[in-house]
């Protein structure tokens, strides 16, 4: 088993910035990627970004240009950098661990945090 744990959100203005953490109990041969999800109330959950341990990432549209996935693989931490925040952005994000290759598969999951931008 593999326990995630997410911190960083909060309120932010429409155009601020927020980063988020994820940490990661352990590393298995099953894992190879840590990714990032939103999931905003009525709407389904949705793929934000994602990054191999290897160093390999890959964004949603939505995000491209405005959030930046990196991992510290020597702390077990995978961190997003979310930048000009808009409105639609509110949601409660969670990271996952799991494996990817034409796409990525999640297997564990954290709890979540929530972000919530103002306009």
């Amino acid at each position: 088993q593999v326990q995630l744990v997410e911190s960083g959100g909060g309120l932010v203005q429409d155009g601020g910035s927020l980063r988020l953490s994820c940490t990661t109990s352990r590393r298995t041969l099953s894992i190879n990627a840590i990714g990032w999800y939103r999931q905003a109330p009525g709407n389904e959950r949705e793929f934000v970004a994602v990054v191999e341990y290897t160093g390999g990432r890959s964004y949603a549209d939505s995000v491209k240009g405005r959030f930046t996935i990196s991992n510290d693989n020597a702390k077990n931490m995978v961190y997003l950098q979310m930048n000009n925040l808009k409105p639609g952005d509110t949601a409660v994000y969670t990271c996952a661990a799991g494996w990817r290759d034409t796409g990525f598969r999640p297997m564990y999951w954290g709890q979540g945090t929530q972000v919530t931008v103002s306009s």
